[in-house]
């Protein structure tokens, strides 16, 4: 299977990432490089790092972009863009984009075991390394199951999930996406498998988040990307879900936030200052052409900030 994504907001990613020619930047999560792709052809003395943890997307990029003397690829995970680009000989960039998520090739692989909606080994390792999901439901306790899964699924139903993989696995082993998924539909009470989606879709979710440690891959990330920037950079984030999304903006409000003084305060005392300023304030969703045309970017949203000169 060719490892194709659909690039989620891009004329509106790409708009606000406000390309120079002689620019340089880094595409953190590239993919199957579309939106790397729409940075690198508005660079003429410019240069782009395409960066991804994921082998099968690293050879498709080095493929797609043998003849763009201006981009750059390297394997990693985008927590450790900093030390990518200083290997790579790059001290700042003009903007940093960050797509967040899972790809269509990595949903509709089945191999990669990512999807409720194949057959495949239980996998969902983006980096193809560590721990997988298999190891997480066969090894993991009750009280730890329980709260992945409503820690980073949002499942009220946590418990008796994590229940029914205890109880499951203690007649054999969990080995594929579908085993577990009939699973979780057997384990929550009828009126929630009536509900929107699929009733695995929350505990897929968190396991996939647990086995790649997504969350804190994220934090880690948006401080290397804005650490990077230079004054007027802009870093562009693409998230798909609450948890992700509440990170991103909560961290851009920390960084746009200037005094902390109390109100009653006369003068500043704290002499605490912006480091930032949003682009976006609430953030930008896909138009409803866009979502009918590509149903998976429903839940995308995307949040841009400009870094601000030190005084």
């Amino acid at each position: 299977m060719e490892f194709s994504h659909t690039p989620v907001l891009l004329h509106e990613t790409i708009e606000r990432l406000n390309i120079k020619a002689d620019g340089t930047y880094i595409d953190g999560t590239a993919g199957g490089g579309g939106h790397s792709h729409a940075i690198a052809e508005k660079l003429s003395s410019g240069r782009l790092l395409a960066i991804d943890q994921d082998p099968d997307a690293i050879k498709v990029l080095h493929e797609r972009f043998s003849s763009f003397p201006c981009v750059t690829i390297c394997q990693c995970n985008f927590s450790d863009m900093k030390k990518a680009a200083e290997q790579n000989g790059i001290s700042s960039a003009d903007g940093v984009l960050l797509d967040l998520g899972v790809s269509s090739y990595q949903f509709d692989n089945p191999e990669r075991g990512f999807s409720y909606r194949h057959d495949a080994p239980l996998d969902m390792r983006m980096s193809r390394h560590g721990v997988s999901a298999r190891d997480i439901v066969n090894k993991l306790s009750y009280e730890e199951l329980s709260d992945i899964i409503f820690r980073y699924g949002e499942d009220r139903n946590a418990r008796s999930i994590a229940r029914g993989i205890v109880r499951a696995r203690e007649k054999a082993p969990i080995e594929t996406t579908l085993q577990l998924a009939e699973i979780v539909k057997h384990s929550i009470p009828a009126k929630f498998r009536r509900g929107s989606g699929h009733p695995a879709r929350k505990t897929f979710q968190a396991l996939r988040i647990k086995v790649n440690g997504e969350l804190d891959r994220l934090s880690e990330g948006l401080d290397a990307a804005f650490s990077l920037l230079k004054p007027e950079g802009r870093l562009a984030v693409i998230s798909f879900q609450s948890l992700e999304d509440r990170i991103v903006k909560q961290r851009m409000a920390k960084w746009c936030q200037g005094c902390i003084c109390p109100p009653d305060f006369p003068v500043c005392v704290c002499g605490r200052k912006p480091k930032a300023k949003l682009l976006l304030r609430k953030g930008i969703s896909p138009t409803e052409e866009e979502i009918k045309e590509n149903p998976r970017s429903r839940s995308a949203r995307l949040r841009v900030c400009i870094k601000l000169h030190e005084d």
